[in-house]
């Protein structure tokens, strides 16, 4: 891309060979074909955790989000939706609603502590428990889940890529990073 107009057949006929593996900088056209490596991937992590979430709601009647906070529940039973929130790296608020919508549907109760009644803590259901037992996997999400399992140094190297891309968009401050992917709503 660097400001270059490519046609319909350059990206055609350059499409497989440049997918198939990234490209060196120092190669001809290296910086060009590494953008659009990077552009493929990007399209491929977001259709892949695209289909993950709807296969999730087609089979579970949830979203992906109400699933990952459900695991959430199953893991550590009696979570309050602050600590579900940080679980998640959503905002509160939206981890309120989404655990509204699990409740309404009869997949979660809210319970007060018995020793204090101002906290109230979350557990999955019957019926939650058995949507977790039957639900896809990963129950988180295929981007949570891959993120967990990546080396730190690599795991390093995306973050720091990841802001150099954000700074390179030049986005103004963004409170978008607290909220899950839309698809996953």
């Amino acid at each position: 891309m660097k400001g270059k107009k490519r046609n319909e057949a350059d990206g055609a006929a350059g499409a497989a060979t440049k997918a198939a593996a990234p490209t060196e900088v120092g190669d001809a056209g290296g910086a060009d074909a590494l953008d659009i490596d990077a552009l493929k991937m990007f399209r491929v992590l977001i259709r892949a955790a695209q289909r993950h979430s709807s296969w999730v709601e087609r089979q579970c009647g949830v979203t992906g989000a109400q699933l990952w906070m459900m695991q959430e529940l199953h893991e550590a039973p009696g979570l309050r939706v602050g600590e579900l929130a940080e679980r998640m790296a959503i905002h509160q608020t939206t981890a309120s609603n989404l655990l509204d919508a699990i409740v309404r549907k009869g997949l979660a109760d809210k319970v007060r502590d018995a020793s204090d009644q101002r906290i109230v803590k979350v557990l999955l259901s019957k019926e939650g428990k058995a949507v977790i037992r039957r639900a896809p996997k990963p129950a988180r999400g295929l981007l949570p889940e891959a993120l967990l399992r990546m080396q730190p140094d690599d795991l390093k190297a995306l973050t720091t890529g990841l802001h150099a891309l954000l700074n390179a968009i030049e986005l103004p401050e963004d409170s978008s990073a607290g909220l899950p992917l839309p698809f996953m709503m």
